[in-house]
């Protein structure tokens, strides 16, 4: 029996889709030199597909799935994905026809038993399950980055959902039952001006439950807040440090 999904996104999928970050081409490469093919991946929960586009520059097919339609709908089209609506517990794979398997900042959301059994299922023998988180961003203008640390701490703090505590741990209190590998230090970096900031802050779930609670953007007055501290045009370094989990099937 599939759970229940738990959609924080889909109202979300267009500003999702245009202000999520990127992952650093490296990435990509260093994911495919240790599969052992470049046939097939299954990027699973790939929302508008942020990290799809990436692996189909490194893999001849991707299959990229999502339980919600709308996440599916707002993805970009590419010759080498195939985008799907399917849970990460049933992905309709056949049993040891993927060589890697990526979850992209969604592993909490998970019935981990049945995932990981469908992991498990899908993948080769010595195929690989690469997941990863980011906490909080950084910006490196202290006082917009205090403004921004508050904003995420103190305004949303009680609207973020109880897995959002995973994320802030990178998944290294979860079971992971594969053999893990050494993973290289990767981090998102950005120069981001302050339209693209503040469209990534509505992409928050958080901020997306504030605003069904509250009736209004929380996002507007942090925007009055941080005008007078941003020297438009300028553009400053945003950056998300990334935490892995990967490992072989055995």
């Amino acid at each position: 029996m599939t759970p229940s999904f738990k959609d924080h996104f889909s109202n979300l999928a267009k500003t999702y889709a245009t202000y999520r970050p990127q992952y650093p081409v490296e990435l990509y490469t260093w994911l495919a030199s240790i599969s052992p093919s470049q046939q097939l991946v299954w990027d699973c929960a790939c929302g508008t597909g942020q990290a799809s586009l990436g692996l189909a520059e490194h893999f001849q097919q991707v299959i990229a799935t999502d339980a919600s339609a709308q996440q599916i709908a707002a993805a970009q089209a590419h010759p080498r994905i195939e985008w799907r609506v399917a849970p990460a517990e049933q992905s309709g794979l056949a049993a040891q026809s993927v060589d890697l398997i990526t979850v992209a900042q969604a592993l909490h959301w998970f019935d981990l038993t049945q995932f990981y059994a469908e992991a498990q299922r899908v993948l080769k023998p010595e195929g690989v399950l690469a997941v990863w988180t980011y906490g909080v961003l950084k910006i490196h203008q202290p006082a917009i980055n205090a403004l921004v640390q508050d904003f995420y701490t103190q305004v949303l703090g009680p609207y973020w959902p109880p897995e959002r505590a995973i994320v802030e741990t990178g998944y290294q209190a979860l079971p992971f039952p594969f053999q893990e590998l050494p993973v290289p230090a990767f981090s998102m970096q950005l120069a981001w001006n302050q339209a693209q900031l503040m469209g990534y802050l509505r992409s928050w779930s958080a901020t997306e439950r504030y605003i069904q609670a509250q009736g209004q953007d929380p996002v507007t007055r942090l925007e009055q807040q941080v005008a007078s501290l941003w020297e438009d045009p300028a553009c400053y370094l945003t950056e998300w440090p990334l935490a892995f989990r990967v490992g072989q099937n055995g």
